[in-house]
Protein backbone atom coordinates (compact mmCIF):
# COMPACT_ATOMS: atom_id res chain seq x y z
CA UNK A 1 0.00 0.00 0.00
CA UNK A 2 1.23 3.17 -1.05
CA UNK A 3 1.77 5.78 1.96
CA UNK A 4 2.21 10.16 1.67
CA UNK A 5 5.64 9.28 2.75
CA UNK A 6 6.10 7.19 -0.42
CA UNK A 7 4.77 10.53 -2.51
CA UNK A 8 6.55 13.07 -1.50
CA UNK A 9 10.12 10.73 -1.82
CA UNK A 10 8.80 10.49 -5.08
CA UNK A 11 7.84 13.97 -5.98
CA UNK A 12 10.47 15.92 -3.74
CA UNK A 13 9.88 17.99 -0.47
CA UNK A 14 10.00 21.29 -2.24
CA UNK A 15 7.36 23.79 -0.21
CA UNK A 16 6.94 27.13 -1.74
CA UNK A 17 5.47 29.80 0.50
CA UNK A 18 4.43 32.99 1.26
CA UNK A 19 4.33 35.60 4.25
CA UNK A 20 0.77 36.85 5.43
CA UNK A 21 1.50 39.90 4.71
CA UNK A 22 2.42 39.88 1.16
CA UNK A 23 0.34 41.23 -1.23
CA UNK A 24 -2.11 38.69 -3.70
CA UNK A 25 -0.34 39.85 -7.02
CA UNK A 26 3.40 38.62 -5.01
CA UNK A 27 1.33 35.24 -4.65
CA UNK A 28 0.39 35.37 -7.48
CA UNK A 29 4.03 35.70 -9.57
CA UNK A 30 5.40 33.18 -6.97
CA UNK A 31 2.94 30.50 -8.45
CA UNK A 32 3.53 31.48 -11.70
CA UNK A 33 7.00 31.30 -11.09
CA UNK A 34 6.99 28.04 -9.77
CA UNK A 35 4.12 26.31 -11.78
CA UNK A 36 1.81 25.99 -8.78
CA UNK A 37 -1.83 26.23 -7.58
CA UNK A 38 -1.29 26.78 -4.20
CA UNK A 39 1.40 28.43 -1.34
CA UNK A 40 1.57 27.61 1.93
CA UNK A 41 1.36 30.96 4.33
CA UNK A 42 4.36 30.78 6.63
CA UNK A 43 5.49 32.70 9.37
CA UNK A 44 8.88 31.25 9.98
CA UNK A 45 8.16 27.82 10.42
CA UNK A 46 4.78 27.80 11.77
CA UNK A 47 1.66 27.34 8.95
CA UNK A 48 -0.30 30.01 9.34
CA UNK A 49 -2.74 29.45 6.28
CA UNK A 50 -2.70 28.47 2.71
CA UNK A 51 -3.91 30.03 -0.60
CA UNK A 52 -4.27 29.29 -3.85
CA UNK A 53 -5.05 30.59 -7.28
CA UNK A 54 -9.00 30.31 -6.45
CA UNK A 55 -8.61 32.05 -3.74
CA UNK A 56 -6.85 35.02 -5.02
CA UNK A 57 -9.12 35.56 -7.92
CA UNK A 58 -12.03 34.76 -6.04
CA UNK A 59 -11.96 36.03 -2.96
CA UNK A 60 -10.22 39.48 -3.92
CA UNK A 61 -13.23 39.96 -6.23
CA UNK A 62 -15.94 39.28 -4.22
CA UNK A 63 -14.34 41.49 -0.84
CA UNK A 64 -13.88 44.58 -4.14
CA UNK A 65 -10.27 44.76 -3.67
CA UNK A 66 -7.42 44.16 -6.24
CA UNK A 67 -4.40 42.25 -5.73
CA UNK A 68 -1.72 44.89 -5.80
CA UNK A 69 -2.93 45.98 -1.92
CA UNK A 70 -4.60 43.13 -0.99
CA UNK A 71 -3.03 41.27 2.27
CA UNK A 72 -2.79 37.25 1.77
CA UNK A 73 -3.92 37.24 5.27
CA UNK A 74 -7.08 38.70 4.38
CA UNK A 75 -8.08 35.46 1.93
CA UNK A 76 -5.81 32.98 3.01
CA UNK A 77 -7.84 29.55 4.44
CA UNK A 78 -6.77 29.60 8.30
CA UNK A 79 -7.82 26.08 8.89
CA UNK A 80 -5.33 23.86 7.03
CA UNK A 81 -5.97 20.62 6.94
CA UNK A 82 -2.82 18.38 7.00
CA UNK A 83 -1.98 14.61 6.61
CA UNK A 84 0.36 12.48 8.34
CA UNK A 85 3.59 10.98 6.21
CA UNK A 86 2.29 7.73 7.45
CA UNK A 87 -1.39 8.05 6.35
CA UNK A 88 -2.24 5.25 3.04
CA UNK A 89 -2.77 6.87 -0.21
CA UNK A 90 -6.26 5.99 -0.14
CA UNK A 91 -7.16 8.71 3.16
CA UNK A 92 -5.42 11.53 1.04
CA UNK A 93 -7.55 10.93 -2.23
CA UNK A 94 -10.35 10.73 0.13
CA UNK A 95 -9.79 13.57 2.84
CA UNK A 96 -9.41 15.77 -0.62
CA UNK A 97 -12.32 14.62 -2.20
CA UNK A 98 -14.63 15.10 1.36
CA UNK A 99 -13.02 18.21 2.16
CA UNK A 100 -13.15 19.53 -1.61
CA UNK A 101 -9.46 20.84 -2.02
CA UNK A 102 -6.53 20.55 -3.99
CA UNK A 103 -3.46 20.72 -2.13
CA UNK A 104 -2.84 19.00 1.12
CA UNK A 105 0.36 19.48 3.21
CA UNK A 106 2.19 16.93 4.44
CA UNK A 107 3.51 16.80 8.36
CA UNK A 108 5.52 14.34 10.66
CA UNK A 109 4.48 15.30 13.85
CA UNK A 110 5.22 19.31 13.67
CA UNK A 111 7.62 19.19 11.03
CA UNK A 112 6.12 20.07 7.64
CA UNK A 113 7.57 17.55 4.79
CA UNK A 114 6.09 18.33 1.80
CA UNK A 115 2.53 19.44 -0.39
CA UNK A 116 0.76 17.40 -2.18
CA UNK A 117 -1.95 18.07 -5.07
CA UNK A 118 -4.84 16.22 -6.55
CA UNK A 119 -2.84 15.75 -9.74
CA UNK A 120 0.35 14.50 -7.50
CA UNK A 121 -2.51 12.01 -5.83
CA UNK A 122 -4.29 10.92 -9.37
CA UNK A 123 -0.65 10.16 -10.75
CA UNK A 124 0.12 7.53 -8.15
CA UNK A 125 -3.45 6.24 -8.17
CA UNK A 126 -2.94 5.28 -12.08
CA UNK A 127 0.52 4.14 -11.34
CA UNK A 128 -0.15 1.79 -9.01
CA UNK A 129 -3.62 0.96 -10.70
CA UNK A 130 -1.37 -0.12 -14.05
CA UNK A 131 0.98 -2.11 -11.79
CA UNK A 132 -1.78 -4.17 -10.42
CA UNK A 133 -2.57 -4.45 -13.94
CA UNK A 134 0.43 -5.35 -15.09
CA UNK A 135 1.02 -8.68 -12.35
CA UNK A 136 -2.51 -9.79 -12.97
CA UNK A 137 -1.88 -10.18 -16.87
CA UNK A 138 1.26 -11.96 -15.86
CA UNK A 139 -0.16 -13.80 -13.80
CA UNK A 140 -3.41 -14.75 -16.29
CA UNK A 141 -1.22 -15.34 -19.26
CA UNK A 142 1.40 -17.42 -16.97
CA UNK A 143 4.35 -15.02 -17.58
CA UNK A 144 5.54 -14.96 -13.96
CA UNK A 145 6.35 -18.63 -14.21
Amino acid sequence: MTTVRDMIRKKGSEVYSIAPEATVLDALKLMAKHNVGALLVMTGDQLEGIVSERDCIRKVDVIGRNATNTKISEIMTRDVVTVEVSEPLEECMSLMIEKNFRHLPVCEGKELLGVLSVRDVLKEVIEVQQSMLSQLERYITGGGR
